[in-house]
């Protein structure tokens, strides 16, 4: 598993697999770092399914939905994993549980 300032990645390739190193709050989250860390495994490894691991996270940055929205325009599936309720409550809010893949099972 490789880290990165903002995340963890447990696996890379056409599926990549990254999280957030079971941070409950990612309030000192650096999108920018993020985004361009995110784009960077994306473009390397041929990435065609980011599958995000929210184990023990309980509040995103809005602008890390945004981003993850962005990739998902980019032609990147986004699959949610292990979103807790107040979570998966924002995604349907906000509909982006029409963009973003909310998934039942863990990664």
């Amino acid at each position: 598993m490789a880290t990165v300032k903002n995340i963890e990645v447990y696996e890379s390739g056409e599926l990549t697999v990254v999280g957030f190193g079971g941070r409950e709050v990612l309030d000192h989250l650096d999108l920018a770092e993020c985004r361009d860390e995110l784009e960077r495994l994306i473009r390397e490894h041929g990435c065609r399914t980011l599958a995000i691991d929210l184990t023990r996270v309980r509040l995103l940055p809005s602008g890390l939905l945004g981003v993850l929205a962005t990739l998902r325009g980019k032609g990147v599936d986004v699959q949610i994993f292990n979103a807790c309720d107040d979570i998966r409550e924002v995604l349907e809010i906000t509909q982006l549980n029409r963009v973003l893949e909310v998934c039942e099972v863990a990664v």
